[in-house]
C-alpha cells in the first residue's frame, strides 16, 4: 500500500486552505464552514489523496448531498463554493466549468415573524445583557453574529447609528439605534468599562484584533474602544498573541435564552434570534419605511431578498373574506340602481 506524500496529506492541505482563504480576507465564519465541507469531501472518498480526486468525484459527492441527505439548495451551494475554492486555491484546477450533478431543490420559505404584542412579550421574558442584546436585534435589524461582534467604537451616539464592520459578504453597513436604546446601552458601557478596568488591573483585557492590525497596533488590544460590546463572562487566551481577554459572548447562549423566553412567553411560533431580525424588517414596512431604505438597513445585496416581507405584511393589511365567514348582509336600498 503506497502512502500518500506529505504534501498530499489531507490535513496538510486544510492547513494550506485555511491559509489561503485568511489571505483573502474570508471571515473566520467562512474558513472555517468551508474547511468543514473539503473534510467531508475527502471523508466521502475514502480519504484518498486529494490529488487524485477530480470532478467526477465532486459530481458524485454533491449528487449524494442532494438524492442521499437531502440538503437544502443553499446548502448544496455552500458545500460546492467550498470544494471547488479548495481545488482553485490549493490545487491550481478550475473544474467549475465541468461539473454535471443532481442539484437540490430550491425552497423559498417564508419567515416567521412576531407581531409587536409578540415582540414585546418576548423582551419581557429576558432580563439584563441577553434583553438588551434581543432589543437591538428587534430595534436594530442584525443578524446574532453581527451584533456579537460589534467593538464599543461601533456605537454613534451622535449620529444614532451603529456601525456593522464586515457583515455578510464582507460588507459595512450603517443601522439605527432606537432612541429607547440609547440610555440603556451608555448604562451598559459603563458596567463594560469598570469590568474592563478591572481586568486591565489583573494584567489581562486584550481581544483579537482584525486581520493584522495588531502587528499595526498592538496597544489597540486593550484599548477600551476595541473592547466587545457583549463580551463573554470567561477570559480566553487569543491564540496568534497569547495574550488574554474577554471575546464576544457565544452565539448559543442567545439562542438558548430566547428560546426559553419564548416558550414563557407562551408564544406557538418557532422563535430564534433571527426571528427578531424579520419583525424587524416586517414592522418597518407595516409603517410605511421604503423597500430600498430597509434593504439598506439589513445590509441585503439583492431587493428581492427584503422583498419576501411585503407577501406578509399584503396578506395581513388585506381585507379578503373567507368563505367560512357568513356573508354580509347587503341593505335592499343598496341593491337599487
Amino acid at each position: 500500500m503506497t502512502t500518500a506524500p506529505a504534501s498530499d496529506t489531507s490535513s496538510y492541505l486544510l492547513t494550506v486552505l485555511r491559509q489561503r482563504l485568511a489571505l483573502l480576507g474570508r471571515s473566520p465564519r467562512t474558513v472555517d464552514a468551508y474547511a468543514h465541507w473539503v473534510g467531508r469531501f475527502i471523508r466521502f472518498h475514502g480519504r484518498r489523496a486529494p490529488s487524485s480526486l477530480g470532478a467526477v468525484q465532486i459530481e458524485a459527492f454533491l449528487t449524494h448531498l442532494a438524492t442521499v441527505e437531502h440538503v437544502a439548495a443553499s446548502t448544496q451551494g455552500q458545500a460546492l463554493a467550498a470544494v471547488l475554492c479548495f481545488f482553485r486555491e490549493v490545487q491550481s484546477i478550475d473544474l467549475s466549468a465541468t461539473l454535471q450533478f443532481g442539484r437540490a431543490r430550491k425552497t423559498r420559505h417564508i419567515p416567521t415573524v412576531l407581531s409587536q404584542r409578540e415582540a414585546l412579550a418576548l423582551l419581557g421574558c429576558l432580563q439584563g445583557t441577553l434583553r438588551l442584546i434581543c432589543q437591538v436585534l428587534y430595534g436594530s435589524g442584525l443578524r446574532l453574529s453581527e451584533c456579537l461582534h460589534l467593538r464599543v467604537q461601533n456605537l454613534d451616539f451622535d449620529h444614532h447609528t451603529i456601525v456593522v464592520i464586515n457583515g455578510k459578504g464582507q460588507k459595512d453597513r450603517l443601522t439605527v439605534i432606537p432612541p429607547s436604546l440609547e440610555r440603556p446601552l451608555e448604562t451598559h458601557l459603563g458596567r463594560l468599562r469598570a469590568l474592563h478596568q478591572e481586568d486591565l488591573l489583573r494584567g489581562y483585557g486584550h481581544v483579537p484584533l482584525p486581520n493584522a492590525f495588531f502587528r499595526k497596533s498592538p496597544a489597540a488590544a486593550s484599548d477600551f474602544r476595541w473592547q466587545y460590546l457583549f463580551p463573554g463572562s470567561r477570559l480566553i487566551d487569543d491564540p496568534s498573541t497569547g495574550l488574554r481577554g474577554r471575546w464576544h459572548l457565544d452565539p448559543s447562549v442567545v439562542q438558548r435564552a430566547v428560546r426559553d423566553a419564548a416558550l414563557r412567553a407562551g408564544l406557538r411560533k418557532r422563535v430564534g434570534p433571527h426571528t427578531l431580525r424579520h419583525s424587524f424588517a416586517t414592522h418597518l414596512l407595516e409603517r410605511g419605511c421604503d423597500l430600498r431604505r430597509i434593504q439598506s438597513l439589513l445590509g441585503h445585496a439583492h431587493l428581492e431578498t427584503t422583498a419576501i416581507y411585503t407577501h406578509i405584511t399584503d396578506l395581513s393589511a388585506a381585507s379578503i373574506p373567507s368563505p367560512l365567514e357568513a356573508p354580509v348582509a347587503v341593505a335592499p336600498s343598496s341593491l337599487k340602481a
